[in-house]
């Protein structure tokens, strides 16, 4: 599960669960945690050490989809200081080899994706990028990546068919030796191939969100969705990784567990749940 705020009741109902999380570092949070070792230290202290071994953290997330180009540019600067003050507080307390320490990133900073063979980050995100490439190389951590088809889908929808966004189509994309059937596939090649450009050829990634709008926009409707999470589940579970990353696993996390009904922005970013707020199901989805 990925938990995106530090919340006590949050964590205190995690207690015993054996279920492992994600802990995200808000982006409001960055600067302090830059700024200062020891409030790195007292933020491990508050938000870990409290709940260790109850709560089994699985990684830390230093801030989410921080991107130059948008209104988080502000946090640029903050992330990788914010990381290495982190992953010192990780190391400091004995954890490190427990607790993973990196950064959730997004498609956007990828200047092309397609075919993924040729996937690059952008250039003016290099700057950012690359040291928290090569921080996590040295470390060896992974990257957080959130990994939307949707958003793919609907931003071309006319080179982009439906079924290889959802993974029901039956032709093959070829990229030179490669073949691609679906485009949660893609996507993530295309960040591999970047990492690669960028000096991080060895890094895995973790897929740390992934979902489908069940209303609100283009093809968002409960059977695109329940669809889509179906088979991304399937695909994630049966262990035969990328086209280029053949035989990895795909450690992925579903965005998200609940409709945000009070979000701001786009309608359909209001129903990426798989169930709605008032905890009814909207699909049936197994993870047997």
């Amino acid at each position: 599960m990925r938990v995106y705020d530090p919340i006590p009741e949050t964590l205190n109902a995690l207690r015993g669960t054996n279920i492992e999380i994600i802990l995200d570092v808000p982006n409001r949070n960055l600067e302090s945690l830059a700024s200062d070792a020891a409030t790195a230290t007292d933020w491990i202290q508050r938000n870990i050490i409290a709940y260790s071994p109850d709560v089994r953290f699985r990684y830390i997330a230093v801030g989410n989809e921080v991107d130059p180009n948008t209104d988080k540019s502000q946090y640029v600067r903050f992330v990788l200081p914010a990381m290495q003050n982190i992953y010192n507080a990780i190391v400091a307390s004995g954890l490190q080899d427990q607790i993973r320490v990196s950064t959730a990133t997004y498609t956007g900073l990828l200047g092309n994706s397609s075919p993924p063979s040729e996937g690059s980050f952008l250039e003016n995100v290099r700057q950012f990028v690359d040291p928290i490439i090569g921080f996590l190389a040295q470390n060896n951590l992974p990257l957080l990546v959130n990994v939307y088809p949707y958003f793919s889908y609907i931003g071309d929808t006319v080179n982009i068919p439906l079924p290889y966004a959802l993974f029901t189509a039956t032709d093959v994309v070829r990229d030179h030796d490669l073949e691609f059937r679906n485009l949660f596939d893609a996507i993530l090649d295309a960040h591999y191939s970047a990492l690669e450009r960028a000096g991080g050829p060895n890094l895995q990634i973790v897929v740390s969100e992934s979902g489908w709008p069940s209303e609100g926009g283009t093809a968002a409707n409960l059977d695109n969705a329940g669809t889509y999470y179906r088979n991304l589940i399937d695909r994630v579970r049966g262990g035969t990784g990328t086209p280029k990353r053949p035989g990895n696993a795909i450690e992925t996390y579903l965005f998200a567990m609940f409709d945000e009904n009070l979000k701001e922005g786009d309608e359909t970013e209001r129903h990426f749940g798989l169930f709605y707020p008032n905890q009814q199901p909207k699909y049936q989805i197994s993870f047997n």
